[in-house]
């Protein structure tokens, strides 16, 4: 039977502003109702397969968590890797995971940020993927292209291996405009999906015969794991020693057992804001549009509009998109360097590349609404039956006021229920904690007042979600 890897690592940084290092963008809703993870995990419905497997950076745990039991996703599990190592290592553990349940596991290993309009056909794919990988083939699946596009990668095809399969001919890196036509022209190249099938057991050999080292060190990373609530812990030490490397330079571009599927799903990598353009439904002027946007004599733009309204007049060919502390306006066909802003970002020390106002917890989410050199204010929402880490700070204390549901307080000794339109107030270095124990959300104001207001001031002493 197979076991769906989803593969759910990655920053999208050229999706910045709506994507941020601490909340990505396959844990966005970009192109449906729920998010790209969602999405992914949604169209495997139909599919004979086990629970599926997760591989995710550590920082994302409690989103990837959230998102499955939104999702209604049962007994997944969910590997965290201390650091990356790209798509070879991450792979090598899932299919390390696997066999030692199940010798013969096929793994199905999808992004977790890609677009499928055309699930069927999907389906029809991976069945044919199937039969190719039962034979110990290493399977990837090649998208039919419909434009000379240079922002892919390229699969050449050999010859055919059975219905929709063919053996790799070679793998070729982004190609430029001419180079790309040249491909489509021929019809024997796909574009690179980076989504595969095969055996976990001959990937494995395969990767052995390659990249030992890469099979030791992930070998040694899960021996030395540790489970974490629904998570599973590598050991850092061991896996940081692992060489880093994607599947395709470490495997599939040298093996001689390299297949390929076509598929001709409706796929996208939505590596960009002009992908999304292309995938979203538009007007009669080409306009694509989702929030509060007023157009006036504007053509083939795309505008995302989170919190205000946008207005334009007299523009075209343009990306506008606004969240709540970051505004990007582009040129539609330079959107691949909005990356580039992002490092700016980074480089600067400034925070809006990693993080959001909102920030999601465990527990819930904050949204930092003001701030001061000696203040700070939070929108803090606490799920039902949720509580934050007993903790303390040194630098700050903190005012609450609650505007909607009931809190459990712990402050120094004292336990009390603050209700609606009644505040606390925290002092600095009380041990204190902050509960949720009815049925709907509670929501509170928390001014926080001190020297510092960093979020590292925070010494935690107990939490329900492994965190001290």
């Amino acid at each position: 039977m197979i076991t769906p890897v989803v593969l759910a690592g990655g920053n999208g940084s050229r999706l910045w502003p709506l994507s941020r290092q601490m909340h990505p963008k396959q844990f966005l809703p970009l192109t449906g109702e729920g998010s790209m993870l969602q999405e992914t995990l949604g169209r495997l419905a139909g599919l004979e397969h086990r629970a599926p497997l997760l591989i995710c950076n550590e920082e994302h745990r409690f989103l990837v968590a959230e998102q499955l039991r939104q999702q209604g996703v049962a007994n997944a599990r969910i590997l965290l890797e201390p650091v990356g190592r790209n798509t070879a290592p991450a792979i090598a553990l899932a299919a390390l995971q696997a066999v030692a349940s199940e010798p013969d596991a096929l793994l199905l290993v999808l992004a977790a940020d890609h677009l499928i309009t055309d699930v069927a056909a999907f389906h029809a794919s991976v069945a044919w993927a199937r039969a190719l990988a039962e034979q110990g083939q290493l399977v990837t699946f090649g998208v039919v292209p419909t434009h000379a596009e240079t922002g892919y990668g390229y699969i050449q095809r050999g010859e055919a291996r059975g219905g929709m399969g063919f053996r790799v001919e070679r793998f070729v890196e982004k190609p430029d405009a001419t180079t790309a036509a040249d491909y489509l022209a021929t019809g024997d190249y796909y574009w690179n999906s980076g989504m595969f099938l095969f055996r976990a057991s001959r990937y494995l050999e395969e990767l052995e015969r390659f990249q030992p080292s890469m099979v030791s060190a992930c070998r040694a990373s899960l021996e030395g794991a540790a489970a974490d609530l629904d998570f599973i812990r590598l050991d850092a030490e061991a896996f940081q020693a692992c060489p880093a490397d994607s599947i395709d330079y470490a495997v599939m571009e040298r093996t001689e057992h390299a297949c390929v599927v076509s598929l001709e799903a409706g796929w996208s990598d939505i590596g960009s804001w002009s992908a999304i353009w292309e995938v979203s439904e538009r007007d009669a002027q080409g306009n694509a549009c989702q929030g509060d946007v007023l157009l006036h004599d504007s053509h083939d733009l795309l505008v995302h509009a989170d919190h205000r309204l946008v207005a334009t007049v007299g523009v075209e060919h343009l990306v506008v998109v606004e969240t709540k502390d970051a505004v990007l306006v582009a040129s539609k066909d330079r959107v691949q360097q909005v990356k580039q802003i992002v490092e700016r970002l980074e480089a600067e020390g400034r925070s809006e590349h990693a993080s959001h106002r909102e920030v999601y917890r465990p527990w819930g989410v904050y949204d930092s609404i003001d701030q001061g050199k000696r203040y700070q204010v939070k929108h803090i929402t606490v799920k039902p039956g949720a509580k934050l880490s007993v903790q303390m700070h040194h630098h700050r204390a903190e005012h609450w006021v609650v505007v909607s549901g009931t809190a459990r307080v712990t402050n120094g000794q004292e336990s009390y229920l603050v209700s609606e339109n009644e505040s606390t107030y925290i002092p600095i270095g009380q041990v204190h904690a902050l509960e949720n124990p009815g049925r709907i959300p509670l929501e509170l104001i928390e001014v926080q007042s001190g020297s510092y207001l960093g979020e590292d001031d925070i010494v935690r002493f107990r939490d329900q979600y492994g965190r001290c």
